[in-house]
């Protein structure tokens, strides 16, 4: 089944329309993300690390102070902030390494995995997540490369969070260099790092 791409906008008369019982399932295949922890802190041995519902929800906290503050369009990028991992929920946490040992195929899984999820959606909706999602993987937008900053910014936050835990920063090294594009979040990240390093 393709996926609708024609809209960025959500017809009001949809909400007539809505299927309850698919928006319930959305909303109840997305909550297993509550329960997905990031395997890259699993990795590096911290107990009980964040799930990637956690994660989502900061990046799309610091999304939108950031996009309020370049003033772009920030229901749009928090949209995407908050969708941008949903896919995990069916083809799991992977790291970049896992990634890349077959990105043309990660991302056909990707993007099978969220046209399935929004499946559930009534197609107004749908057609715009879709939009918004495929907006965010082609990382072409402002809001897209601010987004794809955001995700980078808040693992290094957490990474300097799990530091201060006293998690050994030697397996945390490899998330300090996160390859982030913007000032603002840059000069973010580099406060970050230099705070941590404070004794």
């Amino acid at each position: 089944m393709a996926c609708l791409r024609e809209t960025t906008q959500i017809a009001s008369s949809n909400i007539q329309s809505m299927d309850t019982y698919g928006i319930i399932d959305f909303i109840t295949e997305a909550g297993r993300l509550k329960r997905l922890h990031r395997t890259g802190w699993v990795e590096s041995g911290v107990h009980d690390p964040e799930s990637v519902a956690d994660h989502s929800f900061r990046v799309a906290l610091i999304v939108m102070i950031l996009s309020d503050a370049k003033k772009l369009d920030t229901l749009n990028a928090v949209r995407m902030a908050i969708l941008h991992d949903l896919a995990e929920v069916e083809i799991g946490d992977l790291t970049p390494t896992q990634k890349g040992s077959d990105e043309a195929g990660f991302r056909r899984r990707e993007d099978a995995a969220m046209c399935r999820l929004l499946s559930n959606l009534p197609p107004d909706i749908q057609a715009v997540y879709s939009s918004t999602w495929h907006e965010f993987s082609e990382g072409i937008t402002q809001e897209a490369k601010l987004v794809r900053d955001c995700d980078k910014l808040e693992m290094v936050i957490q990474a300097s969070e799990y530091q201060k835990a006293g998690i050994d920063q030697g397996k945390l090294m490899r998330f300090w260099h996160a390859e982030i594009v913007g000032d603002e979040a840059k000069e973010i990240r580099d406060t970050v790092k230099a705070q941590s390093q404070k004794p």
